[in-house]
């Protein structure tokens, strides 16, 4: 069991430090897999290292992620990148801390409740169907690109009532502001931060005028803003204006890249197991293919659930957490956590460990029946959408939309993937393969 402690007399994690003032930073960025694999190799699942100018101990499986999520808001705190937290806003639940933020994650939960879900699914497949219908048109296509437009199509029409088809300068206006959240924090014209910046003001203000029309006119919509507009806390208090504007920019970025990354994988991994292609779609047959995707109906498709969980082990869309700041030096598997320093747990070795997972490398659904469950063995080991006060806002809403997707794709549409195309991962900020997964894509039988 992990004991906390102040004892100066622990050692720290084994690791390096690198060199004065970046440390290890451009090793890590050169590649952020290699990076971690070769310290994993040498010192284990905890080791120190160094990186954005900041020391930092890196943690990794079941055990740590228990570790950091109980200790999460206590001894350990959220901490983002300059740049995240002026794109993301103020008031954006991704910088928010202690009390304010536990009492602004139950009010932005009330957007993904189950009833919100149900009616969500309706433009879900209404969405899904012409993106189908357009990509059968193409035929030969990138499709991270495409499944890009696609989720971002969804999230503004069902977060602000815009659609991206009808609005192409949106479009191109979120692009560019998310472009920017890894960029250097300098701001001088034409550089990526300044255009960043300046791409948040034009969406701030366009979520202005739907507030404004939301406020002089009812409507029957009901996306997140209209729920948000009304939401309220255990002593009524209402969201501001300004809280609702940063945390739908939050949620767009949020529910848009990485459930594009987790599509892409998905349709990579059907691609390359045929076998599991094909259970997948005799499920959809034997369900005699549902038209309206209830909580009933999406429970029934239980093999479809343990491929989207095997999707997510195996290329997690985000393949480390969001820094900590320790407040107070503790204890974890004899080592000092110093304060001051920042900690993170890494993903993707925390889904391989070979004490869990047979065979891990593997891609192999079954691990996740209710014979075998795997990942029910320890606590934590299965951590895509993170855990604790800080687990993913729109978890429900993102397996909502990966479950859709994936029964309407198989059961009407075919796709091979194009030769010669580089099908290595790029993990940063989101894992994608680098040439962005070029198939042909079919209507089934055609």
């Amino acid at each position: 069991m992990t004991r906390l402690s102040t004892q100066p007399t622990l050692p720290l994690p084994p690791g390096r430090l690198g060199l004065p003032a970046i440390g290890e930073s451009i090793q890590y960025l050169q590649d952020p897999e290699g990076f971690i694999a070769k310290r994993q190799q040498r010192y284990g699942n905890i080791f120190k290292t160094h990186l954005f100018s900041r020391p930092t101990i890196t943690l990794i499986g079941a055990d740590a992620a228990r570790f950091l999520f109980a200790n999460d808001g206590q001894r350990l705190e959220m901490t983002n990148t300059p740049s995240f937290e002026v794109l993301l806003g103020a008031k954006s639940i991704g910088v928010q801390i202690g009390s304010v933020h536990q009492i602004l994650r139950r009010q932005l939960l009330q957007a993904f409740q189950p009833r919100a879900l149900e009616n969500y699914a309706l433009t879900m497949t209404e969405v899904t169907h012409h993106y189908l219908q357009k990509w059968e048109q193409i035929e030969t296509l990138t499709w991270y690109d495409e499944l890009k437009k696609y989720t971002l199509d969804i999230a503004c029409r069902l977060f602000v009532g815009v659609s991206t088809t009808a609005d192409e300068q949106l479009e191109k206006v979120y692009e560019t502001w998310s472009s920017g959240l890894l960029s250097i924090p300098v701001r001088f014209p034409g550089s990526k931060f300044d255009r960043a910046v300046r791409a948040r003001e034009q969406l701030l203000t366009q979520f202005d005028r739907l507030i404004d029309q939301r406020q002089q006119q009812s409507t029957e919509t009901q996306d997140v803003l209209s729920i948000l507009l009304v939401a309220k806390d255990e002593s009524g208090k209402a969201l501001s204006r300004e809280d609702i504007k940063d945390n739908i920019l939050g949620m767009l970025v949020a529910g848009h890249e990485t459930l594009t990354s987790a599509l892409t994988s998905l349709c990579l991994l059907l691609a390359q197991h045929p076998a599991v292609f094909k259970a997948v779609r005799a499920e959809q047959a034997q369900l005699e293919y549902p038209t309206s995707f209830t909580q009933d109906t999406l429970k029934q498709m239980t093999y479809l659930e343990q491929v989207l969980k095997e999707v997510l082990r195996i290329l997690p869309p985000v393949v480390r957490s969001g820094s900590r700041k320790v407040l107070e030096s503790c204890e974890f598997d004899g080592y000092l956590i110093p304060q001051g320093w920042d900690v993170y747990y890494q993903i993707p070795e925390t889904h391989r460990d070979k004490s869990i997972y047979t065979q891990p490398e593997q891609f192999d659904p079954d691990r996740f029946s209710l014979k075998r469950s795997e990942d029910k063995q320890k606590a934590f080991s299965h951590i895509p959408f993170g855990g604790g006060i800080r687990e993913c806002l729109g978890k429900e809403f993102a397996k909502l939309e990966m479950k859709l997707f994936a029964a309407l794709l198989v059961r009407n549409y075919e796709w091979e993937l194009l030769p010669g195309q580089n099908l290595e991962r790029i993990v940063l900020p989101f894992s994608r393969p680098r040439d962005g997964l070029k198939v042909k894509f079919s209507r089934q039988g055609m």
